[in-house]
């Protein structure tokens, strides 16, 4: 099969087109043939070597996240998945590997497409609406009548953020740039700050949720704007203890992120804000969940550029600039 290899890190580092074999599976995965793939953040921080330490990948690696795309084959435990489904998937940490004409899924991180919605649009979903779903929802749950800043609005966690805060009954203010206010006013932003022009700190006050996504000074600045009780949600880090403990990283890595944190830790408990790091985990129980919510018309998706699979290295250069308008997808088929 053909697919997009990461032979060595770094930020000049571009994927290689390579024939490649195609993926064995285990008994509890489904081998999906790959119409579509969308491109993270977390692809070029991957490819860059930012997150070593976190995920020590061995090399060469086959990179991406997001897929959505048809099911070739089943293992001999899949139940819930035939041949011929059309799915969406984040797929694991350490199983990754959508740059590809076909790509492993477990079956409990794979879910049917939303139906309505074309394989492209299906593959900007998965790692941005988990990552929101997991801060909102399940970490932050938040509910009818708490008011909730959501960073970076025109992004791909943003742009589906905001949607899902206000399905939740929320408030919803967020930050873009002027070019894109129209944007997220119409995706359901009730306080729009132009970053451009404005300071949200001086403007938002009292707020229950931060979903941060920005960086250390945008972090620190969050503390101000919540009210004592609130919850500060990062997914930009630093990474705390508690997640080192989640996904059993080396002594010395915990000890590495407790340093990393300890600063805005302290800081948020001195005001009464509990801090935490978010890294989103696969979950295809969550995306049939957040499929429903496509197939009622309550979120639409947000599709920036479509580039063509052999351009693959183009979209994530274009990924990593941060000027996109909702998601970037490369297409197969």
């Amino acid at each position: 099969m053909k697919a997009f290899i990461l032979e060595r890190y770094g930020k000049k580092s571009a994927l290689r087109l390579a024939d490649m074999p195609t993926p064995e599976l285990r008994e509890d995965e489904v081998l999906v043939e790959v119409h579509a793939a969308g491109l993270n953040l977390l692809d070029s921080k991957i490819r860059d070597g930012e997150f070593k330490l976190i995920l020590p990948y061995r090399l060469p690696l086959i990179l991406g996240h997001d897929v959505a795309g048809v099911v070739a084959k089943v293992g001999a435990r899949v139940k819930q998945f035939k041949v011929g489904d059309e799915v969406y998937a984040r797929v694991d940490d350490f199983r990754i590997g959508t740059f590809a004409e076909f790509v492993p899924v477990k079956e409990d991180s794979l879910a049917h497409k939303p139906k309505d919605l074309t394989m492209v649009e299906a593959a900007s979903i998965p790692l941005v609406a988990l990552t929101a779903w997991q801060a909102l929802v399940e970490r932050a749950n938040l509910k009818k009548g708490q008011k909730v800043f959501i960073q970076a609005g025109s992004g791909g966690v943003g742009t589906f953020a905001i949607q899902l805060a206000k399905h939740l009954g929320a408030t919803v203010a967020t930050t873009t740039s002027t070019a894109n206010v129209a944007l997220v006013k119409s995706l359901g932003a009730d306080v729009v700050v132009d970053y451009k022009t404005q300071d949200f700190e001086q403007i938002l006050r009292d707020y229950d949720v931060v979903l941060n996504s920005q960086d250390g000074k945008t972090l620190e600045k969050s503390l101000n704007v919540l009210k004592r009780g609130g919850k500060l949600m990062s997914i930009s880090g630093p990474p705390d203890p508690d997640f080192g403990k989640e996904i059993g990283v080396s002594w010395f890595v915990k000890l590495v992120m407790r340093l990393l944190s300890s600063g805005i830790r302290r800081r948020s408990k001195s005001r009464g804000v509990d801090y935490s790091f978010l890294f989103m985990k696969a979950h295809g129980r969550q995306l049939r969940e957040i499929a429903r919510l496509f197939d009622a018309g309550a979120i639409r998706p947000v599709v920036d550029r479509v580039f063509p699979f052999e351009q693959t290295n183009e979209a994530l250069d274009y990924v990593r600039a941060g000027r996109a308008k909702g998601k970037v997808v490369v297409k197969l088929r």
